[in-house]
């Protein structure tokens, strides 16, 4: 399911943001308390409002006033700014305008992002007077919204969505991209050089080199490719320095825009507890992925070296039994040149479509020659088939029963799609749903 662009909502301390992401969201994601400062850190889920997708961020208030925090604050909504094709900025109906609020409406002019401008608690007719002097902000009309209560939500979504760029045409200038994710010093940069043939990102031995998700559009065979060498990721809660927790943030962003990721471990090094945990963030995003072994040239190696730690890959990435595994070396470009033709090939597969006969009939015979095991008398069937999405390739199954179908019975059918199709590099989501009776 492709995200048609991110929407960020700022505004000063206790004026509702969370509230209004909430109920976007549909679901409780953000705290809501009625205090200042309650919201800290970014926060992202995605929306869906007429049939169009998007990604949301919340934010942390800013304010003026020396409090506890800002300095981290005004960090946190300067990168959602950066990565936001929307700005959302929620302003406070109640209480009226002050300084704050002018100077975020100075930081969003500065941005030149578009910007739709919400007056919060306007919960009834009455109170709408208050929203005029919010023109002053200089951000255009004022809408008049009700978190708590809903209104005016569809209002400022329609307003978003109709300042979004065409994704279409930015994804057909831009081409193909490829997020490079891995433990920090495991050679992302190097390898981002040897991919380009030139020295494009600082290479260095210490760890951190690289802080922000640099984005480089190039060229391969007269394609169009752009390639984000991302800050090494650790596990959340090993994550001390502010500055490298906003990396950190950088790079799951640049998973989740990408069209596939290279996966980098360290073959000297072996595989680490915290590299599980890199590859976990591309999985759960839904995106192609090929597992990248790096600094081959540095390892030891008899004849079996290579299917040995292809085997404990296997065993360690389970959830990754698809990605296909590559064993490079940046420094010596050894096999590098295999790279692009295999991120064209595992971004094919997740576009990849059925014919809905031809699906029909594989799952067809795969009930036939194994039939799901009988549960307290009663088994799972499957009626029908239908891909209802690509990015990751998608399936729905028509059944009889969705609580029948044992997670055993999902990856055999995952499986039996996968021998019948090329899936290679891609995850694919399967869906059970009861048949509804004509």
């Amino acid at each position: 399911m492709k995200n048609n662009g991110i929407i960020a909502i700022v505004g000063r301390p206790n004026v509702g943001k969370s509230t209004i992401f909430n109920r976007i969201a549909g679901e409780r994601v953000s705290i809501v308390e009625d205090l200042p400062g309650v919201t800290r850190d970014r926060i992202y889920t995605t929306g869906d409002w007429i049939g169009r997708h998007f990604q949301l961020i919340d934010t942390g208030g800013i304010e003026l006033a020396d409090q506890p925090f800002q300095e981290e604050i005004r960090a946190q909504v300067q990168i959602a700014i950066d990565e936001a094709d929307v700005i959302l900025m929620v302003c406070d109906g109640k209480h009226g305008l002050n300084d704050d609020d002018k100077y975020i409406a100075g930081i969003l002019q500065k941005s030149k992002k578009p910007v739709v401008l919400a007056v919060n608690m306007i919960d009834d007719d009455s109170h709408i007077v208050n929203i005029y002097e919010f023109y002053a902000l200089g951000l255009g009309d004022p809408i008049a919204v009700s978190g708590e209560h809903g209104n005016g939500i569809g209002d400022i979504l329609d307003a978003c969505l109709d300042k979004m760029p065409d994704e279409n045409a930015k994804d057909a200038d831009e081409g193909i991209h490829i997020a490079v994710i891995g433990e920090p010093n495991v050679g992302k940069s190097s390898l981002v050089n040897a991919i380009l043939k030139e020295e494009r990102s600082i290479v260095s031995d210490i760890q951190g080199t690289t802080r922000d998700a640099i984005d480089t559009p190039f060229k391969y065979d007269g394609r169009p490719y752009v390639i984000v060498d991302t800050a090494g990721i650790r596990k959340r809660g090993k994550v001390y320095e502010n500055v490298e927790k906003y990396s950190v943030l950088r790079a799951m962003s640049a998973i989740e825009r990408c069209d596939a990721a290279l996966f980098l471990i360290d073959g000297e090094q072996g595989i680490r507890e915290q590299d599980k945990h890199v590859a976990g963030y591309a999985y759960e995003a839904g995106k192609p992925t090929i597992i990248v072994v790096n600094k081959w040239d540095m390892v030891e190696k008899d004849t079996h070296t290579m299917a040995s730690f292809t085997e404990k890959i296997r065993r360690e990435f389970a959830y990754l039994s698809y990605a296909p595994i590559l064993f490079v070396s940046a420094k010596t470009h050894q096999r590098v040149d295999t790279i692009l033709p295999m991120i064209d090939q595992v971004v094919e597969n997740s576009s990849r479509r059925i014919p809905t006969n031809i699906l029909n009939q594989v799952i067809s015979d795969t009930q036939v020659t194994n039939p799901a095991p009988a549960r307290n008398g009663h088994r799972f069937r499957i009626y029908y088939v239908t891909q209802v999405s690509q990015q990751p390739p998608t399936f729905v199954l028509s059944c009889n029963d969705p609580k029948l179908m044992h997670f055993s019975y999902q990856r055999f059918i995952e499986n039996s799609l996968r021998a019948a199709f090329d899936f290679s590099g891609t995850p694919i989501h399967i869906i059970a749903r009861r048949k509804v009776s004509e």
